[in-house]
């Protein structure tokens, strides 16, 4: 099997790999269509010093799975947290806070850049047929953006900054657009300011950063400053949501937050069904972020194209 291999810090193509065999309650899925996020390229710069396949944005089709025969030919999307059931943590619903998990791509179990994977079947949700693969391959980023909504209230009279206007950054900004909320998104590329201006989203530059006036700032420019961006930004009582993950060590003066009672809130996946229904909907549009889809023997290409400043999606069709 052909795979995109991280050892460290140093990423390869392999193609001597062994297809991966499913356990009773897993399902092997051909993988049509994966997609390269920043926490991917991270991984290559040594955030969780993991060794495997990466990758676990994707939409594939089952093709061998022991418990439930009948789901053979099934195109599926994942979570990408495979957890044991059987915790505390799992029993009180927070399976992927379980201390025993892997993570597809991430943490001890191989991921999506490859023709095959294997995921617990309970994982894995039908994708609808009116959804193609190029909008079912965001499923993962979208359900990440919608878990925002999952851990806060929002309201249209709240007053919302986004910082980062990237691959999860444009997600962001149409989940909260359909939320009606008083919406500002702070943009660094022109790029970015003409797919939120087309869609109506409010854009301004750092010079415009609103100064101690923002409710709840979401945080998802990938790199440590844009938590001190968001910290200027905050009201006192306000909340900071952080949805960035990077190898470097981000600062941050604790004792400002306790004197201004600022609440932080991490944020990382989401739920998969409502992403789904959106998705069908048409209430999110990802297909205008793609641009660039490789093969999986370019792959090397495509994740030097996706860490280039302000690349967008960009997708491997292995």
């Amino acid at each position: 099997m052909r795979a995109l291999w991280l050892d460290g810090q140093s990423l390869s193509l392999r193609e001597d790999l062994p297809h991966p065999t499913p356990s009773n309650d897993e399902a092997l899925v051909r993988v049509e269509l994966a997609g390269i996020c920043a926490t991917d390229l991270e991984l290559c710069r040594g955030y969780f010093n993991f060794k495997g396949i990466i990758g676990h944005e994707f939409v594939g089709r089952i093709v061998e799975a022991k418990a439930a025969p009948h789901r053979i030919g099934e195109r599926v999307v994942g979570e990408i947290n495979a957890a044991c059931s059987t915790c505390a943590l799992c029993q009180r619903g927070l399976a992927s806070h379980c201390p025993n998990r892997t993570v597809l791509g991430i943490l001890g179990r191989n991921g999506a850049f490859a023709e095959m994977l294997t995921l617990p079947l309970q994982n894995l949700h039908p994708v609808p047929e009116q959804v193609s693969n190029d909008v079912a391959v965001f499923c993962e980023p979208l359900a990440a953006a919608l878990e925002i909504q999952e851990q806060l209230k929002l309201s249209k009279e709240q007053r919302v900054l986004l910082i980062g206007a990237g691959r999860l950054g444009q997600l962001i900004a149409q989940t909260l657009q359909v939320l009606g909320v008083d919406l500002s998104v702070l943009v660094r590329r022109e790029k970015q300011e003409h797919l939120l201006k087309k869609r109506g989203i409010k854009t301004i530059v750092q010079v415009e950063l609103p100064q101690s006036g923002v409710d709840v700032v979401v945080e998802a420019s990938g790199h440590p400053a844009g938590l001190a961006l968001a910290r200027r930004a905050v009201r006192p009582g306000g909340t900071i949501v952080l949805k960035s993950t990077y190898a470097e060590k981000a600062e941050l003066d604790f004792s400002l937050l306790v004197v201004d009672e600022i609440t932080l809130i991490g944020s990382r996946c989401g739920p998969f069904p409502e992403a789904l229904q959106a998705l069908a909907a048409g209430k999110v549009d990802p297909v205008p972020l793609i641009e660039g889809r490789y093969g999986l023997e370019d792959g090397l290409q495509a994740m030097t194209q996706a860490a280039e400043p302000g690349a967008l999606k960009v997708l491997l069709q292995p």
